[in-house]
Parts: structure tokens; sequence; C-alpha cells
């Protein structure tokens, strides 16, 4: 079964042209993955091994008229931090070079490639009937709430905080967890 391990999601439009740089840029083969999720969306793909024998998969998808992901997948363990992070490099890279926009990196190592959503129109009041459901002590409880591990990035963290209180359920959220919530963004 594949996992990914990184997914780089982008917005904008590619000529025919653009799209062969690019998948023959990665080295993908122009034949769509046929595992894991997402699969039906694959573009091209190349599968590979790491240092330690670990199967990888790198795979071009589209999402919508002017969507695309570059996902790196892997089997059996997880691949090493260093493989993560130079596949993080030749992906931006790529993106950059072909004029895309980057909407989101997951996981997220830089505030960057964290997708912070504009909020809804009319949506600064505070909700009427909001509460509060989340942690009320400690930050660290509610990093997953926030689909974050507890070893994000602290500039990361920091973007989904922010996010989070510009939403009503913040005006819900206990005095001492709103204080702790500014003084974590004060020390970044």
């Amino acid at each position: 079964m594949l996992w990914p391990a990184l997914r780089v999601l982008s917005q904008g439009e590619l000529s025919s042209d653009q799209l062969r740089r690019l998948i023959g840029t990665l080295r993908l083969e122009e034949t769509p993955r046929a595992e894991g999720p997402g699969a039906a969306k694959s573009l091209a793909h190349r599968s590979f091994t790491d240092d330690t024998g670990t199967r990888l998969v790198l795979d071009l998808a589209r999402t919508g008229e002017s969507g695309w992901v570059l996902a790196l997948f892997f089997d059996g363990e997880p691949p090493s931090a260093g493989t993560v992070e130079g596949h993080r490099v030749l992906l931006r890279d790529a993106v950059e070079r072909l004029g895309l926009s980057l909407v989101e990196i997951t996981p997220a190592a830089t505030a960057d490639e964290v997708h912070v959503a504009p909020p809804p129109p009319g949506s600064a009041a505070p909700g009427i009937g909001v509460s509060w459901d989340l942690p009320h002590d400690d930050l660290d409880q509610l990093w997953p709430h926030l689909g974050l591990r507890k070893d994000a990035p602290r500039e990361v963290k920091a973007v989904k905080l922010r996010e989070m209180m510009r939403t009503p359920v913040w005006s819900a959220a206990p005095e001492s967890f709103r204080r702790r919530a500014e003084a974590f963004l004060r020390d970044i």
C-alpha cells in the first residue's frame, strides 16, 4: 500500500510543452500510477528505491482544470527526512520554474507552505451560539485539531493558529488559552 510522504499542491496553466518538460525533469513515465490514494487523477509516475531500500513513487496528478499535485509516496517504512527534504526542494523548484502558484505542501516545513483559506464573507463577527470544544490548557493538545503534528515547525503552527484565531469559535476560547496562544505568537 502506498502512503503519502510529501504532497505539493499548485495552481496554474501549463502548456503541453511545459507539461512534457516537467515529466522529463522529474524522469516520470507517461503512465498513470495504478495504486494508492488519488491514483485515478495520476498522469505520470516513477517508482524507485531510496538508500534504505524503501520503495518510493514520485507522481504527477491533475486536480480540476488548473490544479497540479506532485507527490512522493512510500511503501513500507517512511523515507528518511533527508529524502523528503530533497524532494521538497526538487518539487518546489519545478513549481517555481513553471510559474505555477504554490497552494500548499504537506507536511509543511515553512509558513509559505501552509494553505490559509480566506475567511467567508461576513464572518468577521463572532458567531452566535459558538462554543469552545477544544483543549483548555495546553497548546500541544490543539495542534492535532489543526491538522498538525506536535513536532511541526513553530512557524507552521503560527500560521495555523492565526488562521484559527480569525474564526468565530476563537471568541469562545477560554481567556487563559487565548493568552497562551498570544504568548506563543509573540515568541516567534
